[in-house]
């Protein structure tokens, strides 16, 4: 029998993402010089700015999921933070002051925690459940495409007009409008028959009331943990440009090693996706955790750059593996009527354990040492891994 194939609608999500994340890392790959160096901010208001920023879009992940479950319009709430996060853009490019630029970094992120869950959702909505890891796979693929285009575009226009970040801003701003144009006039939600629309829950019983937490089930329960302790053995990417300059890159080109890293990251995932709809994902899922516990001894031993890029392969690997699953896993696990509410809280969940591994991973590097970070994520990535066994799929 033919394997059904991804619907249209994900793939024209998945340039939504794509042409998104290359706008959004064209700025942020470049806002922390932009706002030290061309507007004079200091690093602790960088840290502000994106502290502020970052948690607000947490907590707003959760409220538009558990509404898009309501209301059963995701399109409109993704378009929503497609939209908000495109007309962030502009700002960037004008700011005269630090403040304006936070205002714009805090619309952007706040756009980012409205599209999240109802997007993700809306995947599971429109996509036959023989081919969902597939359709997370592509998304994330595209998706990472952004992540790694966006500043190469970047440091390529910085080259050619001077270090002109107000021009390369600019320039941002089109493929953030096109995201937008794109989820509006090209994605439908998807139709509903005579008889498929589930009845409107009673007040109480949806969004993020305690009987809807109950309802989502054990299974999305072991999922979310699974997922959370693996962020929190994971921690954030910037480690790796920190490794990389502390092994002897030059600084210059330490921005290569997460270039490097969203390449591998980029080309596995989507395989990866239509590898799990073909075999356990959780015996998948162990398989890509069990690359990020060799890829941080890797990077633990790093001495000089062939071990460095042996363990950010290996991270891009483990990323390729597990991000797409891990979503294809939510939506299985999670009551139909009940998605966007699941992706705001594994979403949310996620986000916290990155935040908190972010600050345990800078304090073990500034006591102890850059090796010691390494080691401690792959010792908490090993005890994600025993967490993978209850996640049942």
């Amino acid at each position: 029998m033919k394997q059904a194939s991804v619907p249209r609608g994900v793939w024209v999500l998945g340039f939504v993402s794509m042409l998104m994340d290359v706008s959004s890392e064209m700025i942020h790959s470049l806002l922390p010089l932009y706002l030290t160096v061309g507007l004079g901010a200091s690093a602790l208001a960088v840290g502000l700015i994106e502290g502020i920023a970052e948690a607000a879009a947490l907590v707003v992940k959760v409220f538009s999921g558990a509404l898009s479950d309501r209301l059963r319009q995701r399109k409109w709430i993704s378009a929503a933070g497609y939209g908000l996060a495109a007309f962030s853009k502009p700002l960037f490019a004008i700011a005269q002051g630090p403040w304006l630029v936070f205002g714009a970094r805090f619309m952007d992120r706040i756009g980012k925690g409205i599209r999240g869950a109802p997007r993700d959702a809306l995947i599971a909505d429109i996509t036959p459940a023989s081919v969902r890891g597939a359709a997370y796979g592509l998304r994330q693929s595209l998706d990472t495409v952004g992540a790694f285009a966006g500043p190469l575009i970047a440091m390529a226009l910085m080259l050619a007009w001077n270090n002109d970040f107000r021009a390369v801003f600019w320039v941002a701003v089109i493929p953030a409008i096109l995201s937008f144009l794109l989820i509006v006039f090209l994605v439908k939600e998807p139709e509903k028959k005579t008889g498929d629309r589930p009845p409107v829950p009673p007040a109480g019983t949806s969004g993020l009331s305690p009987v809807s937490w109950r309802r989502l089930g054990a299974a999305f329960w072991f999922v979310t943990a699974a997922g959370a302790a693996l962020t929190l053995a994971r921690f954030s990417e910037a480690f790796l440009i920190l490794r990389a300059e502390n092994v002897g890159v030059a600084i210059a080109y330490t921005p290569l090693v997460l270039v490097a890293m969203n390449v591998v990251y980029s080309l596995v995932a989507f395989p990866a996706g239509r590898l799990a709809d073909r075999m356990s994902r959780a015996k998948l899922l162990a398989i890509g955790v069990a690359f990020l516990i060799v890829g941080d001894i890797a990077l633990a031993l790093a001495s000089g750059i062939a071990m460095l890029g042996v363990g950010v392969i290996l991270w891009g690997l483990h990323m390729g593996l597990t991000q797409g699953l891990l979503a294809a896993m939510v939506a299985e696990s999670a009551p139909p009527d009940l998605r966007g509410t699941a992706f705001g809280i594994f979403n949310l969940a996620s986000g916290v354990a990155l935040l908190a591994a972010s600050a345990i991973a800078g304090a073990l590097w500034h006591y102890i040492g850059p090796a010691t970070t390494f080691w401690t994520g792959a010792a908490l990535a090993a005890a994600a891994l025993a967490l993978t066994r209850f996640a049942r799929s």
